[in-house]
């Protein structure tokens, strides 16, 4: 007997009285989580606001929406301050790593990682084939690979970004040992990083996270931290059914 989520998900028969409970809700991510990520948004949002007038200072209403921020001037110091928020949230991150790793003992090349694996790779070529009707849909652990994807991208973006924002913040400091051509490419590869960013966060991150038919209009786990079972055994079956083999781990994680 099993129970048919939808036309690709099928269900073991020992999740049918889970399915069947009113809306079981689950933690799946914790308040530091939520705080990194709503910081990293609200930076994010100051930082192209802040700057997008004056890169794109010939548009229509580039000089109102300057103007309305307070000017040039308030502008960078909007800018800056956004960039130090932005450094916080990566920076929580990191900590939270370190204590996964160092305190808890964890992989960080287990199944609950967010760092790639092959299997990454196989789910990708398998979702292609499953969008072209030829195959089902993948079994996701914890993390997707586009999660991941997602996830690593704010990084080796705070890699070019952050330091080329260093670079332009403090140009007098740095010239003093680097030659000066460095700070013309460290403007350019901030600038284009910076649309780079903010085209995959429109096009990429929020079509995947919000506007897929089943999370339409919005994905509330990241504010929340909670995913209901359904959802969980839908999304990351393959976490789901490995927790079903540790009820302690599951009781832990449940909403009550």
């Amino acid at each position: 007997m099993v129970l048919t989520m939808s036309s690709s998900v099928v269900l073991p028969a020992h999740l049918v009285r889970e399915q069947l409970a009113p809306r079981v809700e689950y933690w799946r991510f914790n308040l530091w989580h939520r705080i990194s990520h709503l910081l990293l948004m609200i930076s994010i949002i100051g930082l192209v606001l802040s700057r997008f007038p004056l890169k794109f200072s010939d548009a229509v209403g580039a000089r109102l929406f300057t103007n309305l921020l307070g000017g040039v001037g308030n502008a960078g110091l909007i800018h800056r301050g956004s960039a130090i928020v932005l450094g916080i949230g990566c920076l929580m991150n990191l900590v939270y790593v370190g204590y996964l790793v160092l305190v808890k003992r964890r992989s960080i090349l287990g199944p609950d990682s967010i760092v790639p694996r092959w299997k990454d790779v196989t789910d990708l070529w398998q979702h292609l084939h499953y969008f072209a009707g030829r195959a089902e849909r993948p079994r996701f652990d914890r993390f997707t690979y586009w999660e991941k994807f997602d996830y690593l991208a704010v990084f080796w973006g705070m890699a070019i970004i952050g330091g080329s924002g260093l670079l332009l913040w403090f140009p007098t400091f740095f010239a003093r040992f680097l030659p000066g051509v460095i700070i013309n490419l460290a403007y350019m590869a901030h600038s284009d990083e910076a649309m780079l960013a903010f085209g995959f966060l429109i096009v990429v991150h929020l079509f995947n996270t919000h506007l897929r038919p089943e999370r339409f209009p919005i994905d509330r786990v990241m504010f929340t931290g909670k995913i209901t079972a359904e959802e969980w055994a839908r999304d990351h079956t393959l976490e789901w059914e490995r927790m079903q083999g540790d009820p302690e781990r599951l009781e832990e994680m449940r909403v009550h």
